[in-house]
């Protein structure tokens, strides 16, 4: 084989290695198809439905002003809607941040040896199979004024009758909220950084306390950076699950003025059926909010990263 021909084949090979990828990637896409079909049909076809009738378009139930802004404007003008987006914002945002304490806290934990480790490891993880709902009648249950709390603080002679016990559901403080939402998302956001600790090892943090960092040094300027990746997946869909969540602020909530799901619950279930429009301009309210605020935070973290130089 001559020179000339060794070089071309050589030069070949990695066209031939570019074709193969592409093949790969082809057939990937159109494995995907199907599944990102049903998504955009499914989720997609929901989401201009619901524009179009937030706009106006509803002749199916004798409205056609499409485009009418009215719906928006009435909604956004009335000052009740501005107290149920902060209460949506407050319990989603508090509960997420406490989630997310009480998460990396348990993830560092579970990264050391300990006695029992195994079982503990299990044991975390058993709010993931148990449905909101459950939590919601255990917050019941346990956190009313007649609930097991106030019952055992009335029999060691805290208080003199269960009715005193602090009223801590059906308040906008929404505490008993906030406890299911933490209950249920601390383990998911455990999960989600402690998988990131494993894959990173503890080389980094050994080598800065040999160096002589203190122990809260290490966290912020170590560890953190290192585990973000898992804090910003976990805290996103915890806070995008929390604003639209509906079943926990319509029970355990202090009524009205009610979070923005439960405010479009009551338009959907009033006897007058035109206010579905109103329901839906709800409903869009609310994913535009939360999407401004999700694209905030993912930049703001995209930012980071490219400072931190990495892409």
């Amino acid at each position: 084989m001559s020179v000339s021909s060794s070089i071309a084949s050589k030069s070949a090979a990695p066209l031939r290695m570019t074709a193969r990828e592409r093949r790969t990637r082809f057939w990937q896409v159109i494995q995907l198809v199907p599944i990102m079909a049903i998504l955009v049909l499914l989720f997609g076809g929901a989401l201009v439905l619901a524009i179009l009738q937030s706009l106006g378009f509803a002749p199916w139930f004798g409205v056609n002003t499409f485009p009418d802004f009215s719906y928006f404007g009435a909604l956004w003008g009335s000052s009740t809607f501005w107290v149920s987006l902060g209460l949506t914002l407050y319990y989603a945002t508090v509960s997420t941040v406490i989630a997310l304490i009480f998460g990396i806290l348990l993830a560092l934990a579970l990264v050391k040896t300990f006695p029992s480790k195994t079982f503990y490891k299990y044991l975390y993880k058993l709010p993931l199979m148990i449905p909101y709902t459950v939590g919601i009648a255990l917050a019941v249950l346990m956190l009313s004024n007649g609930g097991m709390l106030s019952r055992l603080a009335a029999f060691f002679g805290m208080i003199d009758d269960p009715s005193q016990f602090p009223q801590i559901l059906k308040t906008h403080y929404g505490w008993g909220i906030i406890a299911v939402y933490v209950w249920k998302q601390t383990p998911f956001i455990t999960l989600a950084v402690y998988a990131v600790l494993l894959g990173i090892g503890r080389e980094t943090e050994e080598a800065a306390a040999i160096l002589g960092a203190k122990r809260r040094t290490i966290f912020f300027r170590v560890t953190l950076p290192q585990i973000l990746p898992g804090v910003v997946s976990s805290t996103l869909i915890c806070f995008a699950f929390n604003v639209g969540a509906f079943e926990a602020p319509f029970i355990l909530g202090g009524g009205f003025p009610d979070t923005l799901p439960v405010v479009a619950w009551r338009y959907f279930n009033d006897a007058d059926y035109t206010l579905q429009l109103q329901g839906m301009a709800t409903v869009v309210s609310i994913g535009l909010v939360a999407g401004v605020i999700l694209f905030g935070y993912l930049a703001a973290y995209r930012r980071f990263e490219r400072r931190m130089g990495r892409n």
